[in-house]
């Protein structure tokens, strides 16, 4: 991303915007406004940002896209229905922006393109750069869609997730065909970055999917690879173009948050340390900047610092209080990853009382936290665990008609509370740690591993020796027998997380409650075997773990994550007979 000389804190909003936008130096103009705009959004001047793109939304693609683009991240920051409201409203302001500067065709012309799903051609640089706006604006409003409650809502969004997607391909088509000319106009670059943008996103979301919601949406028209998507972002990262940094944002967001959540925990970090390091020479107090230092910092172990880095991403601006919520998010994590409970609770307690993203989780996690205290602190600190894990089934949301999958793992978890005489859950700050695939992290320090394997030991001893057992004794038993082996394996004594992992597994028949156990114990047991170089029976359990069980709690969740342990051992498994590789 190219820039001025000028300190952005001496830039004339203004300056940019006096002159005329002509048709003759519109996209240029509006390019450069655009990256002015983006610099100030970067160094955490987000309402200068805005007041720079409004004046021109109505008549310029790229204000209007700009301006929306910043209004959906803080509505998707907020959940607010005022600010939802206020990214809809713009969002369909910026597509008829669009769709006024895209090429006009007859009715029997847009007919044979949607078709034969051919690109329109001749098109002018300005009409190029609409298409490729209008893409990328459809697909914002088609997320904030999937967020209505209804499945009229759901399909809208399925519709134009659909078209963002043609469009983009015939934008790829366009970018293509006119990679070779000699006389393309500095505009261009914008134009491919963008492609690059989108193309890769779709690559890479898409091939997230399990294999069986994939061939569906290929049945679609839709395609996911991988390697494509990575490669194409890793093109517009490296470009000069107005959207290198969005591409090498979404690479941040695969490589540090969706490979850990939604995969095997094994995002490439050297590549996020260098996508960052010169938006950090750049933009040193950046709020996005800093938060992503401190999340790399949490992902190679150095807690202590990542600590230091979401404070100071804190401190750095008071405009944006959504990112202060994120920085909670991780600081709790954080301060759980060193069993420092009394600190995590903090940042538990402050997402409580601050952020309305998913009140069910927060007040869960806080309860979960409260837990693993002494009871006189908890006492101290005036809060009554009950009371709130009771609390959390009536804050449950639900996005397109449907519940999200973490809450109602929470929830059913929390109705051990609602009888007059409620059962402790064991470990529960611990079990949400695993949830969010923590122990992957927690395992790059070894020492502290110790620490939670003691904690876990000295649960497990409890429940040996209680002289009451509930309804519940035996899933605890293996909740705790689970995370053990979690322990177990990240300090490399893998005997002894077999030996906890098989456990869980032969208890299946007498689990009552935690339906999950099993065949997420089996998935783990196969990530064991292919540390210990044994793929071939590596890729029958975690098989076995995907065909043989259903209708569990965060049964996606678990399905993300063998897609993701099953490409990694994709070589391996191609040389297996058919027979063990269908299991």
């Amino acid at each position: 991303m190219e820039t001025k000389g000028n300190s952005l804190q001496q830039l004339d909003l203004n300056n940019s915007s006096k002159h005329a936008l002509s048709p003759a130096t519109n996209l240029e103009t509006a390019l450069k406004d655009c990256s002015a705009a983006l610099d100030l959004f970067l160094n955490n001047r987000f309402a200068d940002a805005l007041a720079l793109l409004k004046p021109w939304k109505d008549q310029s693609m790229y204000h209007a896209m700009g301006y929306s683009s910043i209004l959906v991240m803080q509505a998707g920051m907020t959940f607010d229905p005022k600010d939802m409201d206020a990214a809809m409203t713009s969002l369909g302001e910026s597509l008829q922006t669009c769709q006024g500067l895209r090429k006009k065709t007859g009715l029997m012309e847009s007919l044979a393109n949607l078709w034969y799903r051919q690109p329109v051609e001749n098109l002018t640089e300005e009409e190029m750069h609409a298409e490729l706006c209008y893409a990328e604006v459809l697909l914002q409003k088609a997320a904030l869609t999937f967020l209505d409650e209804s499945i009229i809502g759901f399909i809208k969004g399925g519709m134009r997730i659909r078209n963002s997607y043609q469009i983009f391909k015939n934008c790829q088509l366009m970018a293509i065909n006119t990679k070779d000319e000699d006389n393309q106009k500095s505009t261009h670059i914008h134009f491919r970055g963008g492609v690059s943008m989108g193309i890769g996103s779709f690559n890479l979301m898409l091939s997230l999917l399990p294999a069986r919601v994939l061939r569906l949406m290929e049945f679609l028209g839709f395609s996911g690879d991988r390697e494509v998507g990575l490669s194409e972002l890793r093109e517009g990262a490296a470009s000069s173009s107005l959207r290198s940094i969005l591409s090498t944002l979404t690479l941040l967001m695969y490589q540090l948050y969706i490979t850990v959540i939604l995969g095997t925990g094994d995002g490439n970090l050297t590549e996020a340390e260098s996508l960052l390091e010169p938006y950090k020479q750049k933009f040193p107090n950046g709020a996005l900047i800093l938060f992503y230092t401190a999340r790399i910092a949490v992902l190679k172990g150095n807690f202590t610092f990542a600590q230091e880095k979401f404070l100071a991403c804190i401190a750095s601006q008071e405009e944006w209080r959504q990112i202060h919520h994120l920085c909670y998010w991780e600081l709790m994590w954080a301060y759980s990853f060193e069993q420092n409970w009394r600190e995590a609770y903090r940042y538990a307690d402050l997402l409580c009382k601050e952020s309305k993203w998913s009140q069910a989780i927060y007040v869960y996690q806080k309860a979960a936290i409260l837990s693993m205290l002494p009871e006189e602190e908890v006492t101290k600190l005036r809060e009554n665990v009950v009371e709130l894990f009771r609390e959390v089934d009536s804050l449950r949301l639900r996005i397109a008609g449907k519940s999200i999958p973490t809450e109602k793992f929470a929830a059913k978890k929390a109705q051990r509370y609602a009888s007059s005489n409620p059962v402790k859950i064991v470990v529960p700050a611990l079990e949400m740690m695993y949830v969010w695939n923590g122990f992957t992290v927690v395992g790059k320090r070894p020492r502290l591993t110790e620490g939670i394997l003691a904690t876990l030991e000295k649960a497990e001893e409890q429940l040996q020796n209680d002289p009451n057992p509930s309804e519940y004794h035996l899933d605890d038993q293996c909740v705790v027998q689970l995370l053990k082996g979690l322990c177990l394996r990240e300090l490399g004594r893998l005997v002894q997380a077999e030996i906890c992992f098989n456990h869980v597994i032969s208890s299946e028949s007498k689990i009552k409650h935690d339906n999950y156990l099993v065949p997420f114990t089996m998935y783990e047991l196969g990530l064991l075997y292919k540390q210990k170089g044994d793929i071939s029976k590596a890729i029958t359990v975690i098989e076995n773990a995907k065909t043989n069980y259903k209708d569990y709690n965060m049964e996606s969740r678990l399905h993300f994550r063998i897609h993701a342990a099953l490409n990694t051992m994709g070589t391996f498994a191609a040389k297996l007979p058919p027979s063990r590789t269908s299991a």
